[in-house]
């Protein structure tokens, strides 16, 4: 299924009548100002400057968010605005799996794993729902209690794809199953996911990848949805990269206007994400 067929399917279960307002307006995009700080003399600055060029040059509602323990570099872009997190949420529903199944004191079952293989490399939807609903909202939202991640809204019923996010959210949960040691999942469980994040099919490997020198691992989970409700395209990308002495991970969060394509999403997530690779290996 292609990527805009795939998002038209998700957007036609949401419910014709069901509008979440968004925090932000496609003129924001040109005005709302980059946050940078780091340890590493002359690199807050340089990042701030081409990640705010990049974003000035698209249009839509933009959240940005940057970390790298190496230089202890930090950078935000309206970190708590919330958008309809498409397939990014599909993390999100494995780290809940993990969790729940790590507190039950068992493994996967190869069902399980199957399940989730599909939903992250493929981002299979079938199979998020199937674990969404195995689930249930309790567990899940048990797992973003315990990552800390009280940003986030879970979308109704099964309607996984409208769940609410935020940069400030998305950071957390790639900083927790990217850190030496956790406290909600163990050091096997988060290589699991990582390790499904970084064998996402080459066709969906797009977003925040872009730019990274070959010589960095990189891992990745995309998200695109077209709500039939304002045809708004929702188009999100979260990875997490390490090499060359970097140890770094990059959230992009998109609502573009009405009329804009979902390329125009891809393209504005990759501009940003080509300026912050490229900043931080010349540093």
């Amino acid at each position: 299924m292609t990527h805009q067929r795939r998002a038209r399917v998700v957007a036609a279960t949401l419910g014709a009548g069901l509008l979440i307002p968004l925090a932000a307006s496609p003129a924001d995009a040109a005005t709302a100002t980059v946050s940078c700080t780091s340890a590493q003399a002359g690199l807050a600055t340089k990042l701030q400057r081409d990640i705010q060029a990049a974003v000035n040059a698209r249009s839509g509602s933009i959240a940005v968010g940057v970390y790298d323990r190496s230089t202890k570099t930090i950078c935000t872009l309206r970190p708590t605005v919330r958008h309809n997190s498409a397939s990014v949420v599909k993390v999100t529903v494995l780290g809940a799996l993990l969790y729940e199944t790590q507190r039950l004191g068992r493994g996967l079952t190869s069902e399980e794993m199957s399940l989730a293989r599909a939903m992250i490399t493929k981002s299979d939807n079938a199979s998020t729902s199937t674990l969404w609903n195995r689930l249930g909202r309790t567990k899940i939202q048990r797992f973003l209690d315990a990552a800390g991640m009280t940003h986030t809204v879970l979308g109704p019923g099964g309607t996984w794809g409208i769940t609410e996010i935020t940069v400030t959210d998305e950071q957390k949960l790639l900083k927790m199953l990217t850190a030496s040691s956790s406290t909600v999942l163990t050091d096997a469980r988060r290589a699991y996911a990582l390790k499904l994040m970084r064998e996402v099919v080459s066709t969906q490997f797009w977003g925040t990848p872009y730019g990274a020198p070959s010589t960095v691992t990189k891992a990745v989970k995309n998200g695109w949805l077209q709500r039939t409700t304002d045809y708004r395209w929702r188009v999100h990308s979260i990875g997490a990269f390490k090499g060359n002495g970097h140890d770094y991970f990059i959230t992009v969060l998109t609502t573009n206007a009405n009329g804009n394509s979902m390329q125009y999403g891809v393209n504005t997530i990759q501009s940003i994400a080509k300026v912050v690779h490229r900043d931080l290996h010349a540093s």
